[in-house]
């Protein structure tokens, strides 16, 4: 099998965990790097070395790589999105314990109240089905129980907010990651 796809795939997904460390400091307005944040890079760090490794050990299969791709492809969109719609908002990084100071509810935050995690969750499931290999799971496992986990830290800092009640309004009207659907 040609090289040319899981290099495309490899080069999409290193340049995707880039763009997410940008945001980082091109994004995010916390004061300084939170301990969860610091733990959260380094099995990022891990993930992305276990995907790797799955993508290029194992046979490879060109439509799954091809469906990862697609995934990926549209995590970024989704990134890319989340940020414009929440530069203004100055947002925290994940597990900042600081009190958010606004609700941003245009852009995908119209339709998730997580746009960022389910961007990167979506790259990670893109990965995952890109390398199609068992051993492409356990890493997406790990990562969308973290970001689950961030994201209802976030909730529950805004029950402790001045925006609690515009925050439980808008939790009933939007799907944490997914749409919610009339």
């Amino acid at each position: 099998m040609s090289v040319i796809l899981p290099v495309i795939v490899t080069v999409v997904s290193l340049a995707t965990l880039l763009q997410h460390g940008w945001a980082y400091r091109g994004h995010f307005a916390s004061d300084a790097m939170p301990s969860g944040a610091i733990v959260l890079t380094l099995i990022v760090f891990a993930a992305g070395l276990a995907d790797l490794w799955a993508l290029w050990s194992g046979p490879r299969w060109a439509p799954a790589m091809l469906a990862g791709l697609v995934l990926q492809l549209a995590s970024i969109w989704l990134f890319w999105r989340a940020i414009a719609a929440s530069r203004a908002a100055r947002l925290r990084l994940a597990f900042d314990p600081v009190l958010p100071g606004s609700v941003v509810r245009h852009g995908p935050y119209r339709l998730v109240r997580h746009p960022f995690y389910a961007s990167y969750m979506l790259f990670w499931l893109g990965w995952s089905v890109a390398a199609w290999s068992v051993w492409a799971v356990p890493p997406l496992l790990v990562m969308v129980a973290i970001y689950v986990f961030a994201a209802r830290g976030e909730e529950a800092r805004f029950t402790r907010s001045p925006f609690a009640g515009e925050y439980q309004l808008y939790r009933q009207q939007v799907g944490m990651f997914w749409p919610r659907w009339p």
